[in-house]
């Protein structure tokens, strides 16, 4: 199944026609700092996308989300965390306390940004377009620790469930599609 989807989302990047529906880089989000911003300043990289909780059984992920930023950041890669505690009120700090916490246990380098709600009357923008009906993998977030893996174009290419660790083989494999199909920036 792994294999048929991704020759689909291969075809999706060639052609172009889920980064034309899906502006996922372009919506304003918060870094945990509070600066607005967008997505799009990684461009031309490719952003896996994680809603985050501290208090959860999956928290010992920001490990291994650290680890692919470190393996496959230079070659195009930006993980971006955003805190979540709509899921057993796993994430009740304040921004500045899920940064501190973020540095200190798990050394993470990777951006953070902003609490928000991935889910219902509050949703953030960027969730809606990526659980949406445009999206390709539309559905309501399950759990801490989702993952949706965005091309260089704005692309929704992948979505992985909390289960999914990041260095899975799944997570792994994707990552490496997409970087292959990044524009490399010319220096």
């Amino acid at each position: 199944m792994l294999k048929n989807l991704s020759n689909i989302l291969l075809t999706c990047v060639v052609c172009g026609t889920a980064a034309a529906e899906t502006p996922v880089l372009k919506t304003k989000v918060k870094t945990i700092e509070g600066k607005e911003t967008t997505l799009a300043t990684f461009q031309p990289k490719a952003v896996l996308i994680v809603n985050t909780a501290s208090r959860c059984g999956f928290t010992r992920q920001y490990a291994g989300l650290e680890e692919l930023h470190q393996k496959f950041g230079k070659e195009g890669l930006v993980v971006a965390g955003f805190p979540c505690n709509q899921f057993g009120g796993q994430e009740p700090g304040t921004n500045e306390e899920i940064a501190k916490f973020c540095e200190s246990e798990y050394e993470v380098t990777f951006p953070m940004f902003a609490k928000i709600e991935v889910n219902g009357g509050k949703q953030h923008e960027l969730y809606g377009l990526l659980t949406g009906e445009k999206s390709p993998f539309p559905g309501k977030i399950g759990w801490n620790f989702t993952k949706f893996l965005v091309g260089a174009d704005g692309t929704i290419l992948a979505r992985f469930e909390s289960r999914n660790d990041p260095m899975s083989d799944d997570v792994v494999t994707a990552v490496e599609k997409a970087l292959a199909a990044t524009p490399k920036k010319r220096e």
